[in-house]
């Protein structure tokens, strides 16, 4: 009997001896989805589609600005990344956006290359076929290692 009225009665906040954490209520997870249809299924996504690579296609007149600038490479053992994209350009136009990993160019791997390597490819390509992948969290670790 005294254990049950000390359990219905409430004891103020400012009473408890140790830090409070108030748990927000439970919610049972989503029903199982197979891996494969995961991507696709509401679900799941949480917008990884954003996340998956995906291809750019740049054509360059002889003169012309790339419309991006790039970062990292070989060094810094974490790929190259684009640092910076010219708004209005056919790079910001085409989808490419700061924290873009090149995963490859014109079918040359980017991701074990040297930054100066990786501009010279850049640079005298005039179409310019690019397979990246948006990852902000090995960007944010290369704009740490590196300095161009």
């Amino acid at each position: 009997m005294v254990f049950s009225r000390a359990m219905d009665q409430k004891i103020p906040y400012d009473d408890y001896q140790l830090p409070v954490v108030f748990l927000p209520s439970y919610e049972n997870p989503p029903a199982w989805i197979p891996a494969q249809e995961r991507v696709h299924h509401p679900d799941y996504n949480n917008e990884l589609t954003h996340f998956l690579p995906r291809t750019i296609v740049l054509k360059k007149p002889p003169g012309a600005q790339l419309g991006f600038n790039i970062r990292g490479g070989k060094a810094s053992q974490l790929g190259i990344f684009i640092s910076k994209v010219v708004p209005d350009s056919d790079a910001h136009r085409a989808g490419l956006q700061e924290g873009d990993q090149v995963l490859s160019v014109n079918e040359v791997d980017f991701q074990d290359i040297e930054h100066s390597r990786a501009v010279e490819i850049l640079k005298t390509a005039r179409e310019i076929v690019m397979r990246v992948r948006f990852f902000p969290y090995n960007y944010q670790r290369q704009k740490e290692r590196t300095v161009h």
